[in-house]
């Protein structure tokens, strides 16, 4: 099962008098990977390589190294390391020492594996998104329940008969969630499955 990282890391090494500084962080979003990129990006260094996967989604950039030497290396590093919803970017200040594309492409992808086994991960469970609804009456207990039992509530709208929930819970847990709000609810609210999410 695929895991992500539970705050940022990093990593540093010189490798033929160049130094490399990978950090890798944990990003839900391609808005939050392009937010911790541009953030961490040094303007001083030689370059900044970078790499991240969301799910089936994922970029990668060379930054002026010869192509496939950089970024292709880190998002294989963060593949080869099971890991998803992370961003990666590998500062490099070179040295004056020329590493070859064999050597640039071991001194990106293992920098950044490196950085990556040695940082504190958690297993990503697979979720699903439900929307229910709620009479006022019985909002405030189900509320308490539902989160108890270990569901999140990504957003909630309410009109005259009570509020509307995106719920977001372990997909193994969906079967005992929507008999926990049915008996909260009384069978007066209503329970969809949207979709599932890893």
């Amino acid at each position: 099962m695929p895991s992500t990282l539970i705050a940022l890391s990093r990593h540093e090494v010189d490798i033929r008098k160049s130094r490399f500084l990978v950090l890798a962080a944990p990003v839900g979003t391609v808005q939050a990977a392009q937010d911790f990129l541009a953030a961490h990006h040094d303007p001083q260094a030689t370059h900044n390589c970078w790499a991240w996967q969301i799910g089936d989604q994922y970029r990668f950039h060379d930054d002026g190294e010869p192509g496939g030497t950089a970024g292709r290396p880190i998002l294989q590093a963060i593949q080869s390391q099971d890991c998803d919803r992370v961003a990666v970017l590998v500062i490099r200040w070179y040295g004056g020492i020329k590493l070859g594309t064999g050597g640039l492409a071991r001194a990106y992808g293992g920098s950044a594996a490196e950085c990556l086994r040695l940082a504190d991960k958690q297993l990503l469970r697979e979720e699903s998104l439900v929307r229910c609804t709620c009479p006022y009456a019985d909002m405030d207990r189900v509320q308490a329940r539902l989160l108890a039992a270990g569901a999140q509530i990504d957003a909630a709208v309410f009109d005259a008969q009570g509020v509307m929930w995106d719920l977001r819970c372990a997909k193994a847990d969906v079967p005992v969630m929507e008999s926990l709000y049915m008996d909260q609810t009384r069978g007066q609210g209503s329970w969809t499955v949207l979709s599932a999410l890893l």
